[in-house]
């Protein structure tokens, strides 16, 4: 049963996306879709926390500088990722944000923190095919997205790499419930003045409402809440595998209701990427490395 709330999570991420390509289709800007988001998963996580009060660890002072991290983290993994979906296609954005990965074991080889072997190396080729194939950076004129768009769908998955840093750091302090309190109200505050007070308050009065009603209850709500839970009794392996549903989703979804469209080298990229990186996370996670 806990995987099933892992699926959940990963499927309600992989709509999201899709609604927030119907949303800026609709002429909203990537901001304001991010914070919308975020506003109503602050709303649900308070209510979690004010329902569970206990062994919340507010008053100390480590779980606020962790959880502030996180909260930069997922500020940045949500916005990166919009502005990737407005740059390009939901597709593609969503599969760059899942390279997230391969791109830290690069970091950590440039720094040191962690030796580098054959598999990790081949597992890095492989994705920079990959990314090759989707982008189609091989063909300028043919590319369905920006420059723009593919740093920033890898920025959206860096971006998540922290706020997962940030949370796993705070957990031992705190309450699941506080962390993504903080880190939610840190979104806010970072994005209440890109995206604007007047823009977030239109959103609530605009006939889209519903969609931005759905994205924030999806996308933030429900879906974080449903993946700690799942996470708690699912080892690191099978997670990593099953967070795989989040692209595939939003790619149906894309190319069912956006009818967005993807070429023979397009597939044959997200392909690469979705199973390498997958195998690597499982293979990381079971071998403790």
């Amino acid at each position: 049963m806990s995987t099933a709330y892992i699926v959940l999570a990963a499927l309600f991420w992989g709509l999201s996306g899709g609604i927030a390509g119907i949303l800026i289709a609709d002429g909203w800007h990537p901001f304001v879709v991010s914070l919308s988001r975020g506003a109503i998963g602050l709303l649900f996580v308070l209510l979690w926390l004010v329902l569970r009060p206990r062994n919340s660890g507010l008053a100390n002072a480590r779980l606020w500088l962790w959880s502030v991290l996180a909260g930069v983290g997922v500020a940045g993994n949500f916005s990166f990722y919009f502005v990737s979906i407005s740059q390009g296609s939901v597709a593609v954005a969503a599969t760059l944000m899942y390279c997230a990965p391969v791109f830290v074991y690069m970091l950590s080889f440039a720094l040191k923190l962690e030796r580098p072997t054959m598999l990790k190396w081949a597992a890095i080729v492989v994705v920079m095919l990959g990314i090759v194939l989707l982008t189609e950076l091989y063909d300028a004129a043919t590319g369905n997205i920006t420059t723009v768009g593919v740093g920033a769908g890898l920025l959206a998955g860096l971006s998540y790499a922290l706020f997962i840093f940030g949370f796993n750091y705070a957990a031992p302090y705190g309450s699941p419930q506080a962390i993504l309190s903080i880190a939610f109200a840190v979104l806010v505050t970072i994005l209440v003045w890109p995206a604007g007070v007047d823009q977030l308050v239109a959103a609530t009065r605009t006939p889209d409402w519903p969609l931005f009603a759905g994205l924030g209850i999806l996308g933030a709500g429900l879906s974080f809440f449903l993946y700690i839970i799942g996470l708690n009794k699912t080892s690191p392996a099978v997670a990593s595998i099953v967070a795989m549903v989040e692209p595939v989703t939003a790619s149906l979804f894309s190319v069912a209701v956006l009818n967005e469209r993807l070429d023979s080298p397009q597939v044959i990229g997200m392909v690469l990427i979705l199973f390498t990186v997958t195998v690597l996370g499982a293979w990381s996670s079971t071998s403790g490395k």
